[in-house]
């Protein structure tokens, strides 16, 4: 146990040294608030749209149509301008050659004056009133699902309108809105459900998410330490002073707490952060990690996750010389990896649903999924029952893991997948 903790601090430190470190423990925080205030900049500081509406029908469906456009202002970006269109478009015989008659403000400067982002051409009578679009940017839907919703609006309205129906009572039947008030019998004392009733199964998602990345994380670093003291031979000279369990282990414990050090500077900075602007909600954060044993399954998973993998990561990083090699054999695994990931989105919605109860028996998916599960409350056989049989896969791979380990460490040449399998289930040399 000396010589395992020894190897353990040993690759602690080797990494927690490096410069990169630490950068990567400031830099995420700033990453993530970038990737979440940039878009929202983009959004708000982006130029409004300029768009045309040509109405060729008989029905002056444009007006309404315009209106509604005009209205729209939300966390997107500003509300459109409606720019008139040239006289000789609203005198275009059809839909067509009214496109191609705004063709050209569409492909001038953007800078222009008189450029347009956007027009729409309505045309056609009765139950079959179509839209052509045109615009700059081919990728925008939410333009096109605006103009889908307003002009089913607009037509809905004058169809009431001809069938006698006063624009009074149509403007009191769309001000009309119903108060929805959720109740659940799993809401605290059976009242109606809050932002605190929804945290529990919101920080079961986020903390498997948590623990697919930690594992992903800690596996790839071990991985490459693997790799890098195979190619330069320190790892046989680790060999000769230790056991292969000692090296195995402390190399896997040595990661393991780079990620606990990585996660436990994020969590604080997350608990600072909603303890400083959002207290009530860390309060309720804090009481649906205690009340639900959220916390209890994550340590419980992450033991057993994190095991399981790293040590597969580490007997593979054992046959390998460089990191193209590990990647020719680390497919299958990181093909398993996405399931879960995949999986647990679906965790909020439908927690009992029968394919994500019978996945989350599945050994390689089960810390991930069962963690997300958790604030469901599913039943105790099922949690019980999927960590014990965690538990024992994760003793059967740790074990195969250390075989392939030492006869990977060992072996001096071009990879052989056949070796590689062989030394998994004891056939290796």
């Amino acid at each position: 146990m000396i010589r395992l903790m020894r190897v353990a601090r040993r690759e602690y430190i080797s990494y927690i040294r490096t410069v990169g470190f630490w950068l990567s423990i400031c830099m995420m925080p700033l990453v993530l608030g970038a990737s979440v205030a940039i878009p929202l900049m983009m959004a708000h500081n982006s130029p409004p749209l300029r768009i045309a509406v040509v109405d060729l029908t008989a029905e002056r469906l444009g007006p309404p149509l315009a209106r509604a456009l005009a209205g729209h202002d939300d966390s997107d970006g500003p509300a459109p301008i409606l720019r008139p269109a040239p006289a000789e478009v609203q005198a275009a015989p059809d839909a067509h050659a009214a496109g191609l008659r705004l063709r050209p403000r569409l492909t001038e400067d953007a800078a222009d004056p008189a450029a347009l982002d956007a027009a729409a051409v309505i045309s056609g009578a009765g139950d079959h009133i179509q839209v052509d679009l045109w615009t700059r940017n081919i990728g925008e839907a939410r333009l096109e699902g605006a103009i889908r919703q307003d002009l089913a609006d607009a037509l809905r309205r004058k169809r009431l309108e001809d069938a006698g129906v006063s624009p009074t009572v149509l403007a009191a039947a769309d001000a009309a809105a119903p108060k929805v008030t959720v109740y659940s019998p799993k809401a605290a004392q059976g009242g109606a459900v809050s932002l605190r009733d929804r945290l529990p199964s919101l920080a079961g998602f986020a903390m498997g998410f948590v623990l697919w990345m930690v594992v992903l994380t800690g596996a790839g670093l071990l991985l490459n330490s693997v790799i890098e003291e195979k190619s330069s031979r320190i790892l046989e000279v680790l060999l000769t002073s230790a056991s292969v369990p000692e090296v195995m282990g402390g190399k896997i414990v040595g990661a393991a707490g780079v990620s606990m050090t990585v996660l436990g500077v994020w969590a604080s900075l997350a608990a600072v952060g909603l303890g400083v602007f959002k207290p009530d909600i860390a309060a309720d954060v804090v009481s649906a990690l205690l009340a639900h044993g959220l916390v209890v399954y994550f340590a419980l998973y992450l033991v057993f996750g994190y095991l399981m993998y790293a040590s597969i990561f580490a007997a593979v990083g054992a046959f390998c010389e460089t990191s193209r090699d590990a990647q020719t054999l680390l497919g299958p695994v990181m093909l398993i990896l996405t399931v879960p990931l995949i999986m647990m989105g679906q965790s909020i919605r439908h927690p009992d649903a029968p394919i994500l109860a019978t996945l989350s028996w599945i050994p390689p998916f089960t810390p991930f999924l069962m963690v997300a599960r958790a604030a469901s409350n599913p039943p105790l056989w099922q949690s019980f029952g999927a960590l014990a049989l965690m538990a024992a896969t994760t003793a059967v791979v740790v074990w195969l893991s250390g075989r392939a380990f030492r006869s990977g460490a060992l072996s001096i040449g071009r990879l052989d997948r056949k070796a590689v399998f062989g030394a998994f289930f004891g056939r290796g040399k």
